[in-house]
């Protein structure tokens, strides 16, 4: 009777996680900047800073669709503590205008009793929230202006992987650094992110910098973040990267926290298009 009842309250605890990540994702995208089927211009790279510009030159291919909405599917290794790795997949969800992403995730071994993660930002709300098999909530954060900032950030860094949403006409400004990096910024109503991107010599995005807050014994700190990509390929007319780490630069040294590699990738170019 008790392996029963158990089985019961573990199916309904993975339905009702299953029903709520569906309706974050429903929340996302709001009103979609821009015409169906719209393409980059050239032209707005003109004014770019020198690697910028070689680096849309690479990523994209002459009259680009715009991504609206992406729909990517990962696996990799997750670790909540220095070197104590754990298997992980998730399936992640972008709205490019505005912009929000909803990463859900199953983190540990156990198909059944893993930690569930889903990690947002939808209309200007950040939050995270983490569970034990979808019933024990283990983490729930959301609606600070802390949050917002690092879920924005995030966001930001991971347009490597749908390079249309980093464009000037999708509201990302870049600055000259020198010749091998830039600074991105994006605003999104109070929040305000920037980050340092390094180039490769091909032109790909190599190496994203930025101060990010950190949860440090429930309260946010600023702390330097990096990120790492390799293994581009071509998806859809887009050069992306397929690996991706993840890490927080610490006083003791480097804590990479996320290793993954992106699966699977399904774009939508018509912001009218039914999701």
């Amino acid at each position: 009777m008790l392996g029963a009842a158990a089985g019961v309250a573990l199916l309904a605890g993975t339905v009702a996680w299953n029903r709520a990540t569906e309706g974050t994702i429903a929340r996302l995208g709001g009103v979609a900047r821009g015409l169906a089927h719209e393409t980059h211009s050239w032209q707005e790279l003109a004014s770019l800073p020198a690697p910028v510009g070689r680096y849309f030159q690479f990523a994209l291919s002459p009259g680009q669709l715009l991504i609206r909405h992406a729909h990517i599917t990962q696996h990799g290794t997750f670790a909540r503590r220095p070197n104590t790795w754990e298997p992980f997949t998730a399936a992640e969800d972008f709205s490019v205008g505005p912009p929000g992403f909803v990463w859900d995730a199953r983190i540990g071994m156990a198909p059944v009793f893993g930690t569930r993660v889903r990690d947002s930002y939808v209309a200007g709300v950040g939050a995270v929230r983490a569970s034990v098999a979808g019933l024990v909530t283990v983490a729930n954060q959301t609606g600070t202006p802390e949050l917002a900032s690092g879920a924005l950030l995030r966001y930001l860094a991971e347009a490597v992987w749908l390079p249309t949403a980093l464009l000037p006409s999708q509201g990302v400004r870049w600055t000259a650094i020198d010749n091998r990096s830039a600074r991105a910024a994006l605003t999104d109503g109070a929040t305000t992110v920037s980050m340092d991107v390094s180039f490769a010599s091909d032109g790909g995005i190599r190496t994203i910098t930025a101060m990010r807050y950190r949860d440090v014994n429930g309260r946010p700190v600023l702390t330097p973040w990096e990120a790492h990509f390799s293994d581009y390929e071509r998806v859809n007319g887009m050069r992306v990267p397929h690996w991706g780490e993840v890490g927080w630069v610490l006083a003791d040294g480097w804590f990479p926290y996320w290793r993954g590699t992106n699966v699977t990738w399904l774009f939508q170019f018509d912001p009218a298009a039914p999701r």
